[in-house]
């Protein structure tokens, strides 16, 4: 009985090992960029948001050095998307990976068989933990060269996004500085107070909303806490505050007048 005990408790301890090695943190040099929607014009300037990724054959040797020989990857073809307003149809795989008993399944969408089947593998493998940490990004605008169809980053987004968040682990850019184990950090000068913005009101993060916005007078800021309201709004035109500081000294003039009337 102690013996088929301690075996179980052994068998326990090796899967947590494995689970863990699964969801570590992935090397920076697999991590790629890619463009994510439309360029923006903001202010003269043009923006894109670009999100992290990795590749499929990242996914498998991960799986191949964590458990090697013990996962299993079945693939099943859904039915075709039709596509919208002059798009082609998306195709759509469900993928169940199987690591040591153990099963997850997730859904892949893409432009042909091949980018839905490995969009489809990646997700699932998310589910155990593998390059889980590329959701917790931030969003990451660069800025573009222009707005055409063949517009490029004017900066490496993995670049822009070290200078924006400060993020460790990401090769850094030119007057970068190193910590004690010889990972890249951002020189504080390039974070700004621009790029960096807290809530006024509980201190968190907040969503940089400047380039997505569609009506200007809406907040510039908004806090990623749902349970608060904090917002930043834009700075108001100069006339706006000509305005304002006419309205001032025209209420002080009235207000002087007043305390000299006798009733």
């Amino acid at each position: 009985m102690d013996e088929r005990m301690i075996a179980r408790q052994d068998a326990y301890l090796e899967k947590t090992d494995v689970w863990a090695k699964l969801s570590a943190p992935l090397p920076v040099g697999v991590i790629s960029w890619r463009q994510d929607g439309k360029v923006t014009a903001r202010d003269g300037k043009y923006f894109a948001r670009f999100v992290a990724y990795i590749e499929a054959n990242t996914v498998r040797e991960r799986l191949d050095a964590v458990a090697p020989g013990e996962w299993d990857l079945t693939l099943e073809l859904l039915a075709v998307i039709a596509g919208e307003d002059g798009d082609g149809a998306q195709y759509s795989f469900k993928a169940r990976l199987q690591i040591l008993g153990v099963i997850r399944e997730d859904i892949g969408t893409g432009r042909d068989y091949k980018q839905a089947s490995t969009d489809a593998f990646k997700r699932a493998a998310v589910r155990f933990g593998i390059a889980n940490e590329l959701y917790a990004y931030e969003q990451n605008w660069v800025e573009m060269d222009g707005d055409g169809k063949y517009a490029k980053p004017v900066e490496d987004p993995q670049q822009a996004y070290v200078r924006r968040y400060g993020k460790l682990g990401v090769v850094s850019t030119n007057g970068a500085t190193s910590d004690q184990n010889g990972v890249a950090s951002p020189p504080t000068s390039l974070l700004t107070d621009l790029e960096i913005v807290s809530c006024p009101k509980c201190g968190g993060r907040m969503w940089d909303n400047r380039l997505t916005k569609r009506n200007p007078k809406a907040p510039d800021y908004k806090c990623q806490n749902r349970s608060c309201d904090g917002v930043i709004w834009p700075p108001k035109p100069v006339g706006d505050v000509k305005e304002e500081k006419k309205a001032a000294t025209t209420s002080v003039l009235v207000g002087g007048g007043e305390e000299e009337l006798p009733f």
